[in-house]
């Protein structure tokens, strides 16, 4: 298997940013990181209006932080956080000019921009000589790139370069991990559950509970899944959309008093909510109810349409999250817990595949691309960027019970609505659904989060290294 060609996604290399046409800005919001190399090339840049404002804005980190980050960063990751560029009054970056473009490249060139503005919204991992690039989807252009091209992994490329000190049988799993992604014959939560019997296998193996090799376990998977004989199974797992539901919410609130809440975000959540009936009265019940008839009638038929989209969402967080190994094995070479690694996956699946239908909830017959665009650009520029989301979301996991197979399965299932009472929504008039109205501007939060939920604290978020 390991001699077979890989894919190795190469779509990030297509992106090109929009600049002042973009809907949103990378130069608000958030901490900019400036590596060490950046940082001294600042110190030696003649005088000039544009040196003093560096000057006066790009501040280095403390000795003391230095060392706290020393004990749980790799010295590349040190130097990469070296400095950061203190944001104006209004939460922007001070180079940020008025016609939306960056002052530092507009007058010095790309080659003095710190590496995270090089790079962004690529992410790149680099071992041995072997490269993958994934996009961060809170570049609105990013989103666009990712969710909206159709088979954008179509083509195999050649083997992969050869590199010792990649975890062992990396491409086998990686290959097979994609195949699974990609298998439409199944439904898309049904390929997510066997990601989670593939990943419960290999740490069998690594615990030495199965003593079988991992080229024999990953034929047989592969065999099982074109055969089609664990359908019976998978289609016996547990439905429980409140739950569901009530683990979208608890993950939507997680960073409410951590991450600076934007208004797209804001706008993201109060169509969600509004989507699910959210309001006076509303309980986890009825909410749920609303949940599963905007997932049946609004949200199911549109990827029923556009399989590809969260496919590609997937395949997206895969290569960025190296899934599923981890950045830490990856890093450090050590053997990673892969049924964790699948939680993490799933939660983040959970909890944007939850948004989307409450936001096609809203939105009915009219739900399209562009929303889905927006919904997950704002959740990811929300989420995705603070560095304690994905620890806080599996902690959330354990505490509800939810970290094992049967909780992952109800996650992860479709919400279909079990009746055999037709609700007729999306455009259509039905006394089953709430009133809906147009969300609130960005200021006015009465939406989110639901009743008893406290209302956010906004700080900064850290951008992408």
């Amino acid at each position: 298997m390991s001699t077979n060609p890989q894919i190795r996604p190469t779509y990030a290399d297509s992106f090109r940013c929009i600049g002042s046409a973009c809907e949103d800005t990378c130069c608000q919001g958030w901490t900019v990181p400036v590596d060490r190399a950046t940082f001294e090339k600042y110190q030696s840049l003649p005088e000039s209006p544009l040196r003093v404002l560096i000057n006066a804005s790009v501040v280095r980190k403390s000795p003391c932080a230095a060392q706290a980050a020393d004990a749980t960063r790799l010295a590349e990751d040190i130097d990469s956080t070296f400095a950061a560029i203190r944001m104006n009054d209004a939460n922007e970056c001070p180079m940020f000019t008025e016609d939306r473009l960056c002052g530092i490249q507009a007058q010095l060139g790309e080659s003095l921009l710190s590496h995270a503005c090089q790079t962004y919204p690529r992410i790149v991992h680099s071992r041995d000589g072997v490269e993958e690039k994934a996009l961060t989807l809170s570049c609105p252009e990013a989103a666009r790139l990712v969710l909206l091209t159709p088979d954008f992994l179509a083509t195999p490329s050649e083997p992969a370069p050869h590199a010792n000190s990649l975890p062992t049988d990396f491409w086998p799993i990686r290959s097979v991990v994609l195949k699974v992604v990609r298998a439409r014959s199944y439904p898309l939560w049904h390929r997510m559950f066997l990601l989670d019997l593939l990943c419960r296998r290999l740490d069998s193996i690594a615990s030495g509970e199965l003593q079988r090799g991992v080229p024999a376990v990953l034929a047989d998977f592969e065999s099982a899944i074109s055969t089609g004989t664990l359908r019976p199974a998978l289609e016996k797992l547990p439905v429980n959309v409140s739950a569901q539901l009530d683990i979208v919410l608890r993950l939507a609130g997680l960073m409410l008093h951590k991450s600076n809440v934007r208004p797209r975000f804001v706008e993201c959540i109060q169509a969600f909510t509004a989507g699910i009936g959210n309001g006076p009265g509303a309980t986890l019940e009825t909410l749920a109810a609303n949940y599963a008839r905007a997932y049946d009638h609004c949200c199911a038929p549109f990827f029923d349409r556009h399989p590809h989209i969260m496919e590609n969402f997937l395949i997206n967080t895969i290569v960025r999250c190296q899934f599923p190994f981890g950045k830490e094995g990856m890093l450090t070479g050590r053997q990673t817990n892969k049924t964790r690694e699948f939680a993490l996956l799933a939660a983040q699946f959970t909890l944007m595949r939850g948004l989307l239908i409450g936001v096609a909830g809203f939105h009915g017959a009219a739900f399209n691309q562009e929303q889905v665009v927006h919904t997950v650009q704002a959740a990811s520029k929300h989420f995705e960027h603070h560095p304690e989301f994905l620890s806080m979301a599996h902690a959330l996991l354990v505490e509800s019970g939810m970290d094992n197979a049967r909780g992952l399965a109800i996650m992860l299932r479709s919400a279909e609505l079990k009746t055999a009472e037709k609700v007729l929504v999306c455009g259509e008039a039905t006394p089953a659904i709430p009133e809906r109205s147009v969300p609130a501007r960005p200021d006015e939060r009465s939406a989110w989060p639901p009743p008893g939920g406290r209302r956010p604290a906004p700080q900064g978020t850290a951008r992408p290294v």
